[in-house]
């Protein structure tokens, strides 16, 4: 098959590029605008597959996008292009409502008028996958409960509102005109490659600097954690096997508190690199408490029940042997790191929109 992937540059995206090229024989045309979280660094180890194809689009470019898709062909279209972080949600929403959901009903809108042309044989097997988040749903009351695909949505943050209104768009353009698509839901990742602003590579990062450590309150937001490598697999699992007009959430099985997060990442930094920035006598004593954003959700957790069931997916990675392979990754990739810290990383770019998901 041919895959069309919006946002392959960025955190999420690049893991599935990665995991189709390296484990399958489909190919890849990678739709990215580039943004700050855009990064092809982080596709080195595949871009030069010849089954691999950059173009640099924004995903509201419409005209652009039809010449991408005509020139292309895709079997499948997956759209994980975003704006994602909260905090820039907060301070500056517009781009929020520009990528994600004008982008989002732009790129409908032109995947549709390409699905119409494809004889029947082929737009019986077109696939539309829309990758969201978790954070749609709002958060949890009780210490048991979990979101699952049906769960109401009730977004907190423009960030988490604005996907809310993708998903929907989405859903209506099936409804509507019978477009083939499928929705994802998914809990917080991490793992290699991830931008530094998001919460685990910024601890890991900021003590190795011995740089405070900021944790929003006292840290007792709970959220799930799922291997950015268990959710490639899951997303192409979908893409390939998922049923036109279903829902399906995908989570980690990893409910932990922010505080304990950074807990496990200082210990793990206790173990791995002793050696501390001068002044600092252990990497806790770096946790710095900060006042909390407006509107944070509490707790985040979901039933991945019926992806298991209907599509036999479930994640490899325990909590425990994802984060220290992703601390492990972060020390052995310093240069990557500094060059995205530096922002040397977009005065050099190799080719370049974004795909940012991963939140927090």
């Amino acid at each position: 098959m041919k895959i069309l992937v919006t946002g392959g540059a960025g955190f999420i995206g690049s893991a599935v590029i990665r995991h189709i090229i390296s484990n399958t024989d489909d190919s890849v045309v990678n739709v990215d605008k580039l943004t700050y979280a855009g990064n092809l660094e982080s596709l080195l180890s595949v871009s030069d597959s010849p089954r691999y194809t950059f173009e640099k689009v924004d995903i509201c470019d419409r005209h652009t996008l039809d010449g991408v898709l005509q020139r292309h062909q895709p079997d499948v279209i997956m759209h994980l292009a975003a704006e994602s972080h909260v905090d820039r949600s907060i301070d500056g929403p517009a781009a929020f409502m520009e990528t994600n959901i004008i982008g989002t009903y732009t790129l409908l809108e032109a995947a549709r008028q390409y699905w119409n042309s494809l004889d029947d044989t082929a737009q019986q097997a077109f696939r539309f996958h829309h990758i969201s988040t978790d954070e749609v749903y709002g958060d949890l009351d009780g210490p048991e409960d979990l979101f699952t695909e049906t769960t109401p949505y009730a977004p907190s943050s423009p960030y988490s509102a604005s996907k809310a209104s993708s998903d929907h768009l989405v859903r209506a353009w099936l409804r509507t005109y019978g477009f083939p698509t499928l929705i994802t839901n998914c809990s917080n990742n991490y793992g290699p490659f991830h931008f530094p602003e998001k919460l685990i590579p910024l601890m890991i990062l900021n003590a190795l600097e011995g740089k405070p450590l900021p944790v929003y309150g006292q840290g007792t937001q709970v959220r799930d954690w799922l291997y950015v490598e268990d959710h490639a697999r899951a997303l192409y699992k979908v893409a390939t096997e998922g049923k036109v007009g279903e829902t399906y959430n995908i989570g980690g099985h990893n409910e932990k508190q922010n505080i304990d997060v950074v807990h496990t990442l200082c210990d793990l930094l206790e173990e791995l690199v002793p050696s501390k920035p001068e002044g600092i006598s252990q990497y806790r004593d770096l946790i710095t408490h900060v006042r909390d954003r407006p509107g944070h959700d509490l707790r985040y957790a979901i039933d991945a029940s019926k992806i298991e069931r209907e599509l036999g997916w479930t994640p490899q990675e325990t909590f425990e042997t994802g984060i220290r392979k992703t601390v492990l990754w972060y020390l052995d990739n310093s240069e990557w790191c500094q060059r995205v810290q530096d922002g040397s990383y977009r005065r050099e770019r190799l080719g370049t929109g974004s795909g940012t998901e991963g939140k927090e």
